[in-house]
Parts: C-alpha cells; structure tokens; sequence
C-alpha cells in the first residue's frame, strides 16, 4: 500500500508513524478481502492547532479532535448497517488528519498505549474513507466490530 504521510509537527517524529500506518491500513484492506496494492492513502500528521483549523473548515466545529478523514468518494450505502461498496474503488482512498496531543491525551486518558491508540484512529480513518460511519446505532455496531476485528489482527485490545 502506497502512504503518503506528511509530518506537520515535531512530537511525531517519537512514533514510527509510517509502519502503524502501513501495518493498520494492510489489516484493514486485508480484513475487507482488499488487495493493499492497489490503493494508496495520504496522512497529515499534525497538532491540535492545525486540526482545530481544519475542523472548523470543513465540520463546522472549532475544536481539536482526533482523526478526520476525506473519502476520494462516497462509498456510504444507503442501508443503514450495511456494508458499503467495495467494488471498483478508486486506487486513492482519501486523505487522513491525526493531531497529536489529542492522540496522545486519550491514549493517556484511556490508559491505552500510544501506538495503540494511533493504529486504532488509523482504522477508523480509513474505515471512514471506505465508506463506513457512525451515524446510526447499526452504522455505529457494523464499524465498531470492524474495527475491534481488525486490531485483534494487529495484537491490540478491543478499544471498546
């Protein structure tokens, strides 16, 4: 799998960004029965003042966050719970942003190891970059389960 990843902050250059990127994107295109060599994906590896910037730009939210994510395509089904389509996907999947202090905060918070914490938010991401999302209670248990199937794969405990 092709990851671009852009370092837009210092506290990053602590983490092997780029092999928890590689390992969580390959278990979950993996997972979906998706060959990884077909697709690519951007990162933006950033802090919470960047993020706040871009949260605000395109969610309407003047906050940090974690994650945010840029599907190539809508992919969402219209079925709420079901899988999205998987078929002829674009070889770009999208773009993800990671802020650090919030990363770290509730890694810290939730007394989960950081590296975990990374690779969780980057299944998320590009979960939400396939198509999948959290808006409905069945949209919300689909992803989940997901998500705790695919970071089994990569030895980490149900985040959940």
């Amino acid at each position: 799998m092709e990851i671009d990843i852009l370092i837009d902050a210092p506290h990053w250059d602590a983490l092997d960004l780029c092999g928890l990127a590689q390992s969580a994107c390959v278990a979950t295109l993996t997972d979906l029965s998706l060959d990884p060599d077909d697709f690519a994906l951007s990162i933006l590896a950033c802090d919470d003042a960047r993020i706040a910037t871009l949260n605000t730009q395109f969610r309407g939210k003047p906050t940090p966050t974690n994650v945010l994510s840029w599907p190539s395509e809508d992919r969402a089904p219209e079925t709420p719970g079901a899988m999205p389509h998987l078929s002829d996907l674009a070889a770009e999947l999208g773009d993800l942003a990671l802020a650090f202090e919030t990363c770290a905060r509730e890694a810290a918070d939730g007394g989960k190891p950081l590296p975990d914490h990374i690779s969780h938010l980057i299944v998320h991401g590009l979960l939400h970059c396939l198509g999948f999302d959290h808006e409905t209670d069945a949209d919300a248990d689909l992803m989940e389960r997901l998500e705790t199937r695919i970071l089994a794969r990569l030895g980490v405990p149900d985040p959940y």
